[in-house]
């Protein structure tokens, strides 16, 4: 069985919030760019595993 190594990663670990007083406009536009792109690739992750898990507790209620 294959497994994922972000899984091993600590669950509650935080990232520093970044100063936004520092960036300029386009650098905080191309920021929100990051973040939407991070969020959409969280989202996947979310319903990739929601998948699986669909499919083992089908398979398990056989």
């Amino acid at each position: 069985m294959a497994f994922d190594l972000e899984d091993l990663d600590p669950r509650n670990k935080r990232t520093k919030p970044v100063n936004l007083d520092d960036m300029s406009v386009d650098a905080l536009k191309e920021y929100v760019d990051a973040l939407k792109a991070e969020i959409e690739r969280v989202e996947a992750k979310i319903k990739a595993k929601q998948s699986h898990a669909s499919a083992a507790a089908a398979f398990f209620k056989r």
